[in-house]
């Protein structure tokens, strides 16, 4: 309401001054353009990227537009749980998550991005119907350790870690989105029924349990596990503090299998959005060149757009065989979950 009246106060100014050339009118109309001009608005982000990664870069658009960004952080399952039960009462304007099952998850409440957004992304790495579009993309790997695991002992494919040759040898994070995700595309590449025999495989193979992803890698390390399932990043994390002394390394699968899968960070519209101007604005910052080269070079991402180069510790992304998936086709998380509880995986 401030803000229509000011405009309005503008337009009446601006008729005022041009049936006189009074200095007093003159200085006030450029006080009014001055207020005006101090008032971006707002925008509110559900995000369910940590604040530890994303949160600089999200500052470095509120500082560049004097858009004032309200974030709310959680993980991505959280956030998409969140907007369901919200509804069409959500305050929430952007829709930021870790993988395409979340943002899948509450697709019928997002509305369709502006074409001239979705043509600056890949088509692989975006909605079938426009609804949300990649930010960053991430690749499923194997952490292993070097000096434990023989190279030509690697698997060449996911559904080999079931071999009882890695009986004890293994770890996974079972509530993890990324791995959640991974293991929905399993369930379109091979059925429920592969699905379910590789995972009571691995249980069989008493694979350890961890929180997340980074405790896993740490546990490489430290010689508690052999092998674990986890997002590409999170070892160049470690790496960058402890150096090429670190006792592990990333594998990707060499099989165009769900093992190989290269899923997106990514980002949408609410409906119910107030400030969608701002929420169009915010988006298009994720995919420019400054959002991009800070997801490549500082959290180990892999670029989206054209022009960014990624990070040199990375496996170029075109060297990686992925799986045949639309990554809309991923949204299932709660089928996959239900399926993992009835295996025992999960409580």
């Amino acid at each position: 309401m401030k803000l229509l009246a000011l405009i309005s106060a503008l337009v009446l100014a601006m008729a005022t001054i041009a049936c006189s050339s009074d200095p007093e009118i003159v200085e006030k109309i450029v006080e009014v353009e001055k207020v005006v001009e101090k008032d971006p608005g707002s925008l509110v982000i559900y995000s369910g990227r940590k604040e530890s990664l994303v949160g600089p870069i999200i500052e470095q658009f509120s500082d560049a537009t004097g858009i004032k960004v309200d974030v709310k952080y959680g993980k991505s399952a959280a956030m998409a749980a969140t907007l369901s039960e919200e509804g069409s009462n959500s305050p929430a304007d952007v829709f930021y998550a870790q993988d395409p099952g979340a943002l899948g998850s509450v697709e019928s409440m997002m509305q369709a991005l502006p074409s001239a957004t979705l043509e600056k992304v890949p088509g692989w790495a975006q909605d079938d119907e426009g609804k949300w579009v990649g930010v960053s993309g991430r690749a499923r790997v194997l952490v292993y350790s070097p000096s434990r695991v023989n190279a030509n002992d690697l698997p060449k494919d996911i559904s080999e870690l079931t071999d009882s040759k890695w009986k004890g040898r293994l770890g996974w994070a079972p509530t993890n989105g990324s791995l959640l995700t991974m293991i929905t595309g399993m369930r379109k590449v091979w059925g429920e029924e592969k699905t379910a025999d590789w995972i009571k495989g691995l249980l069989a193979n008493d694979i350890k349990i961890y929180p997340k992803n980074t405790p896993q890698v740490q546990a490489v390390h430290d010689g508690e596990i052999d092998m674990g399932l986890v997002n590409h990043y999170y070892l160049y994390r470690f790496v960058t503090e402890a150096g090429e002394d670190f006792k592990a390394r990333n594998y990707h699968i060499p099989s165009a299998g769900p093992g190989s899968l290269v899923m997106v960070s990514g980002a949408s519209i609410l409906k119910t959005a107030k400030n969608k101007d701002n929420a169009e604005r915010f988006i298009n910052f994720m995919i420019s060149k400054v959002a991009q080269q800070y997801l490549a070079g500082q959290i180990f991402e892999y670029p989206l757009v054209e022009g960014v180069k990624t990070n040199r510790l990375l496996t170029p992304v075109e060297n990686i065989k992925q799986p045949d998936i639309a990554l809309s086709d991923l949204s299932d998380l709660a089928g996959t979950t239900e399926l993992l509880r009835s295996l025992g995986a999960l409580p």
